[in-house]
């Protein structure tokens, strides 16, 4: 599948989420230690955004029970979220960033 382009490196700030939808996909930009992850911007636990949750140690947590997941792999990291999140391949030129589902 091709990339395509969801935001712009100067829309997510160090240690922040954007929120994106993407072909009715809800997404989440997260740029946390110098890096751009993609992931789904829905908890797996119960309906709460991750682009609202608190960026730590390369995890999203949500926002409502305090979930982890691991932003490289969408491991579900701590109760009470048993699924993991789903992750997608990301990658930046120049001041753009792409995702492929």
């Amino acid at each position: 599948m091709n990339w395509i382009k969801i935001a712009t490196v100067d829309q997510v700030a160090e240690d922040e989420s954007l929120a994106v939808d993407v072909n009715g996909h809800q997404l989440a930009v997260h740029h946390t230690e110098g890096e751009f992850f993609v992931s789904d911007n829905i908890c797996t636990h119960q309906y709460a955004l991750l682009s609202d949750g608190f960026l730590e140690d390369g995890c999203i947590e949500c926002p409502l029970h305090q979930a982890k997941f691991d932003l490289r792999t969408g491991k579900a990291m701590c109760a009470p979220a048993t699924e993991d999140m789903k992750v997608y391949e990301v990658k930046t030129e120049g001041n753009e960033i792409f995702v492929r589902f």
